[in-house]
């Protein structure tokens, strides 16, 4: 089974939640690859900070065309940074590679750029991709003020979609959250899907530790 991984906002932890995903799968002795399909924001050598890390937490080393079919130098929305290059997104070009990195690995984790309504072209966004792969999403949420709000629009968005929302993950992306715990009960009383954990706040990014505070057995599949 694969997953599709989109978050509440830009900047809340999907790369790392996906790559402790990667980790905890690989755990159960699955093969495991992580794809993100576009990635804006490169660095000087035109390098994806986002995608060494799913490289690095994957069972190989597929191709990078397969695991990254989009990349961009401007840190903009998809759609943007694609027309500042002359370059429009298709879909199909992403589907081919997800089917390519599918037939290598028992479990492929997409990350998907910025929040579940991000446009990828004029006439197309995250959530039109998260369907045409018809895979279930796990939903990440920055826990800082507003999440609750956020949350809940993207699952009600998943929903729309006609996805099955598989499970959220609560990340810490502050260090000291207010009400912390009341929030993530807010949302567990609002959304059906499970919580898979809820991962400490990291001064620096750590996948394994991560993947440690996430429970697996609880996805709906």
């Amino acid at each position: 089974m694969s997953y599709f991984i989109t978050g509440t906002d830009t900047g809340v932890g999907k790369t790392l939640i996906s790559c402790a995903l990667l980790h905890a799968f690989a755990a159960q002795g699955q093969r495991v690859v992580g794809m993100k399909p576009v990635a804006a924001g490169l660095d000087d050598d035109g390098k994806s900070e986002d995608v060494l890390a799913l490289r690095a937490a994957s069972s190989f080393l597929a191709t990078p065309g397969q695991v990254n079919p989009y990349s961009f130098y401007p840190a903009a929305a998809p759609h943007l940074a694609a027309q500042h290059v002359g370059v429009r997104i298709e879909l199909g070009r992403i589907l081919t590679s997800y089917r390519e990195l599918a037939g290598q690995a028992d479990v492929v984790i997409v990350e998907g750029a910025g929040g579940f309504r991000v446009p990828l072209n004029n006439q197309q966004d995250m959530a039109d991709l998260a369907r045409e792969l018809a895979l279930p999403v796990i939903l990440v949420v920055g826990m800082r003020l507003g999440c609750i709000n956020h949350a809940l629009l993207t699952a009600n968005a998943i929903a729309a979609a006609g996805l099955k929302c598989a499970g959220w993950v609560a990340n810490c992306v502050v260090a000291e959250m207010p009400l912390l715990r009341e929030n993530v009960t807010a949302i567990q009383q609002r959304i059906a899907a499970p919580l898979l954990g809820v991962v400490d706040f990291q001064p620096q990014p750590d996948a394994h530790a991560a993947a440690r505070q996430l429970d697996l057995t609880l996805l709906h599949v």
